[in-house]
C-alpha cells in the first residue's frame, strides 16, 4: 500500500565544528552549503554539496502524530547483540537504518534505501518521526570540495496485515529497500571449525572435518562448505588473528594441494581472514588509521590498516585474489567494522562515529563511503567466488555480500550466548534473508561428545535453523556425534535443502521466540533446557 510521507516539516543541518542551520526549502542553499530534496517514484532524495566547509549531521523531521499503542522494531548498526525486539514508544531508542511499526493492524515501515553514503538513525515520540544522517569523515565533519553527494534515499510504505503476516510484510519492506540483492543460486550449508576447535586446527584437522561434514550431509543436493576459520595464518598466535595473509602456518604448509584435497572428498573449500589487521613490517605506518590531535593534524597511527588509501585497498585484494588463486570458492572476511571503529555494535551507542574514531587519511568522503567502497573492493576482488561477510554494516553491505553474518558468535560452550546471539537474531532479522542478502544467524557448535552444551539444546536450535531456509552451518568436532544423533544432524541437513519456511508466531511479546510456525506447521521450542549450573552468570 503506497504511503505518502512527503516532505519534512523541518530540516537542520550542522557544520564546521558546532554550528547549525534551520533550512526552511526542501532546495536551499547557506554560505557555501547546499541541501536538495525531491520525491522521486521510489523515494525521497537527499543530497548534499559543499565547498570548504566540513558537514558533520543532516536532521529531518516530519510531523506525524503515531499511535499510543504501537510497537517498534529496528535494525542494528553491525551484527545484533541479542537487543532486538518489538518495544512500546521509546524516543530515546537509537533506531539504525529502518524501523518498523506496527498498530491496528497495519504494518509501517520507515528507512533507508541500501548503501547510502551516511549513517542513519532514526527516532520517534508522541508527535512525529525524526531522522538523522551522519555525514562525518570521522569526528569531523566530511570535506566534500565541492562534490555533490547523494546522501540517502527515504523509503515508507504501508502494509495492512489482513492476509499477510507481520514478518512477510517486514520481508516486502527489506525488498523496497535493496533492488538489487547478491543472491546464492542455491542454499547455502556447510561447516566451520571454529566452535570446537577454537583455532587449534592444522591441515589433517581440516580434512578431518571435511570428511565428517560429507558424512552428515551425505545425500544433499548440493556441495556443502566447509571454512577453515581462524588458526590458519602464519602469524596466527592466542593473542593475534591477523595477517599476513599470503601463506599459512608450520600447519598448514600447502593451501592449494590442501583444497584439491578438500574437493576431492567433496565439499567447496572457504576459509576466514580480518583483512585490516597486518602486522607485517613492510607496510607504511602512514597505511594505517590515523590518530588526529583536537586541531585535526595527524598524531599517531593505530594498528588497523585505514580503507580510506588506494593502496590499502589494492593490498587487501591482493590477499583476497591470492585465497581465489588457492582454490578456494568462500571467503569470509571479519573484524572490519571493528578494526574502522575500534568498537563493538554494542558498544556504539547513538554512532558509530566519536572522539575515539578520529577519521581517515582522505578526508573528503563520509565514513559511509568509505566503507562502502571496501566492500565494493572486496566484492571485485574474489571474482566467482562467494563473500561471506562478519562484523560487516548489513546495510552498506547488501548487494555486495552474498551471505551475511547477522549477530555476533554463538558458542560451543554457553547456550545462553546461543539464545541471544543466534536465536534472538534469527527472529528479528530473518526480515532480510533473500531481500539484503542471504542470512546467517550462526553456527550450532558441538564441542565435545560429553555435550558441554546438552545435545537437546543444540537439536532444537539446528532444527528451527535448517527449518528456516537460512544458511545452516554446523561446528562439530569430529565423533562428537551418537549413531542417532548424526541421523538427525542428517535430516536437518536435508531440510536445510529443501524448500522450507520458519515464522516466529511470538515475537511480539518474546524477545527469544518459542512458538514458530514451520511449513504450515506449529511448533514450540523449549530454548531453558540447559541446567541453572551451566549459567553465564555463574562464570
Amino acid at each position: 500500500m503506497l504511503f505518502q510521507l512527503g516532505l519534512p516539516n523541518e530540516i537542520v543541518i550542522a557544520y564546521g565544528r558546532d554550528e547549525q542551520k534551520v533550512l526552511k526549502d526542501t532546495d536551499c542553499a547557506w554560505q557555501d552549503l547546499r541541501v536538495e530534496l525531491k520525491a522521486q517514484a521510489d523515494g525521497l532524495e537527499i543530497a548534499v554539496t559543499a565547498d570548504d566547509t566540513p558537514v558533520r549531521f543532516l536532521a529531518l523531521r516530519w510531523s506525524l502524530p503515531l499511535p499510543e499503542d504501537a510497537l517498534f522494531l529496528c535494525d542494528a548498526w553491525e551484527r545484533s547483540y541479542g537487543e532486538l525486539q518489538w518495544r512500546s514508544l521509546a524516543p530515546a531508542r537509537t533506531m539504525p537504518w529502518y524501523f518498523l511499526m506496527l498498530a491496528s493492524g497495519v504494518l509501517t515501515g520507515f528507512g533507508v534505501k541500501v548503501r547510502p553514503s551516511a549513517f542513519a538513525q532514526w527516532r520517534v515520540d508522541p508527535k512525529g518521526v525524526s531522522l538523522f544522517l551522519d555525514l562525518r569523515n570521522g569526528r569531523d565533519g566530511v570535506r566534500l570540495g565541492g562534490r555533490r553527494l547523494a546522501v540517502a534515499t527515504v523509503v515508507a510504505e504501508q502494509y495492512p496485515l489482513v492476509e499477510r503476516s507481520a514478518l512477510s510484510a517486514a520481508h516486502e519492506f527489506c525488498c523496497r529497500m535493496c533492488d538489487d540483492p547478491l543472491l546464492p543460486a542455491a542454499p547455502v550449508v556447510g561447516a566451520n571449525n571454529w566452535y570446537y576447535a577454537y583455532g587449534d586446527i592444522s591441515r589433517e584437522s581440516v580434512l578431518e572435518d571435511c570428511r565428517y561434514l560429507k558424512n552428515m550431509s551425505y545425500g544433499i543436493p548440493v556441495t556443502p562448505f566447509m571454512v577453515i576459520d581462524d588458526g590458519w595464518q602464519a602469524k596466527h598466535s592466542p593473542n593475534y588473528n591477523g595477517g599476513p595473509w599470503n601463506c599459512g602456518n608450520q600447519r598448514f604448509p600447502d593451501f592449494p594441494q590442501l583444497v584439491n584435497e578438500m574437493i576431492a572428498i567433496g565439499v567447496k573449500p572457504g576459509i576466514w581472514l580480518r583483512p585490516l589487521l597486518d602486522s607485517s613490517p613492510d607496510i607504511p605506518k602512514e597505511w594505517r588509521m590515523p590518530i588526529r590531535d583536537m586541531d585535526g593534524r595527524i598524531c599517531g597511527h593505530r594498528e588497523a590498516l585505514d580503507p580510506s588509501q588506494p593502496e590499502v585497498l589494492k593490498k587487501v585484494q591482493n590477499d583476497l585474489r591470492q585465497l581465489v588463486s588457492w582454490g578456494f570458492q568462500l571467503i569470509k572476511h571479519d573484524f572490519t567494522t571493528y578494526d574502522i571503529f575500534g568498537k563493538w555494535g554494542f558498544q556504539m551507542g547513538s554512532w558509530l562515529l566519536d572522539d575515539a574514531s578520529s577519521g581517515f587519511a582522505d578526508q573528503s568522503r563520509t565514513a559511509a563511503e568509505i566503507v562502502g567502497a571496501l566492500y565494493r573492493a572486496i566484492r571485485e576482488a574474489i571474482g566467482n567466488a562467494f563473500i561471506l561477510g562478519c562484523n560487516t554494516i548489513g546495510h552498506l553491505a547488501a548487494g555486495l555480500i552474498h551471505i551475511s553474518r547477522i549477530g555476533d558468535d554463538t558458542s560451543g560452550y554457553s547456550f545462553d550466548r546461543t539464545r541471544r546471539m543466534g536465536i534472538n537474531t534469527l527472529a528479528f532479522r530473518l526480515c532480510q534473508h533473500n531481500a539484503f542478502f542471504a542470512v546467517d544467524a550462526d553456527c550450532v557448535g558441538i564441542l565435545d561428545d560429553s555435550h558441554t552444551i546438552p545435545w537437546e539444546c543444540n537439536r532444537q536450535w539446528a532444527e528451527l535453523l535448517a527449518a528456516s531456509g537460512t544458511a545452516f552451518f554446523t561446528s562439530i568436532r569430529p565423533d562428537a556425534l551418537t549413531t542417532t544423533e548424526m541421523d538427525k544432524m542428517r535430516q536437518f541437513y536435508r531440510m536445510a535443502t529443501s524448500p522450507t519456511s520458519a515464522e516466529p508466531l511470538d515475537w511480539l511479546q518474546n524477545n527469544l521466540p518459542s512458538h514458530w510456525r514451520i511449513n504450515g506447521q506449529e511448533r514450540i521450542f523449549d530454548w531453558f533446557l540447559d541446567s541453572l549450573e551451566k549459567s553465564d552468570l555463574l562464570t
